[in-house]
């Protein structure tokens, strides 16, 4: 069988998936920005999957911010966090038999926070967090015109809804990496903050803040694809070994 992307439906919503050729052991549940492009088309991503033997799930979750409040625009119903964990973690262990805790999550700005967020509020649903060029700050868009102002009441309901606030002192993921382009004065700050506070808190957790390669583009984004992908892997393959 060959690696290759797919479009598919996931209890009635569109997503994006990569098949690798092989069985995989482990897999990626990837968040898309603010723009919505999922990593379908990022040839660095792809290669990448395909040398790991990594399945990718890539849902489309429209400028939801990825949270656990009814976006409209996502779905009139349901929010997206609960989407992700009743819908999506299933659709891995229904398709290639890859059960919680051997799935990774990452995402990129939007879908960095997402991430971020998901994993400090379900710290033993997903161990293995990353997130590039995350838009931790996010409540600064609120009042922009965005889905942001019928999610939430007010700039400061929206700011107590951010990563920062989920995190846990003592009850958090064994993997954690973000990584911001110094030069990304939108969210650098924000990036910065979190890791002042995980820091006073002792909480173990990587970051490359130095690395300049576009600013918040995908230039920055598909130059730390490599970096990303395999600090996942390697966490993966860590947390498998506690589990033997």
């Amino acid at each position: 069988m060959r690696a290759n992307w797919q479009q598919i439906e996931i209890a009635g919503k569109i997503a994006d998936i990569f098949e690798p050729a092989q069985e995989p052991r482990f897999g990626i549940l990837h968040l898309h920005g603010y723009g919505l492009t999922t990593l379908r088309d990022k040839t660095v991503f792809t290669q990448l999957f395909d040398e790991l033997d990594v399945a990718c799930v890539c849902p489309h979750g429209q400028r939801s911010w990825w949270g656990d409040r009814i976006c409209r625009e996502f779905d009139e119903s349901i929010t997206p966090e609960h989407y992700l964990l009743s819908e999506v973690l299933p659709f891995f262990r229904q398709r290639w038999g890859i059960e919680e805790r051997t799935i990774g999550l990452q995402g990129i700005s939007m879908g960095g926070q997402g991430a971020l967020r998901l994993a400090f509020k379900h710290p033993k649903r997903f161990p293995v967090v990353a997130g590039i060029a995350s838009a931790l700050d996010y409540h600064d868009r609120y009042g922009e015109g965005s889905p942001l102002d019928e999610m939430y009441d007010s700039k400061e309901q929206c700011r107590q809804d951010t990563a920062i606030l989920h995190l846990h002192p003592s009850h958090y993921p064994p993997h954690i990496f973000f990584c911001v382009d110094p030069s990304d004065a939108t969210w650098f700050r924000g990036n910065d903050r979190l890791h002042e506070k995980m820091a006073a808190l002792g909480i173990p957790h990587e970051i490359d803040f130095t690395t300049q390669a576009g600013g918040h583009s995908w230039d920055y984004f598909n130059h730390m694809a490599g970096r990303v992908v395999r600090f996942v892997y390697e966490g993966l393959g860590i947390e498998s070994r506690k589990l033997l």
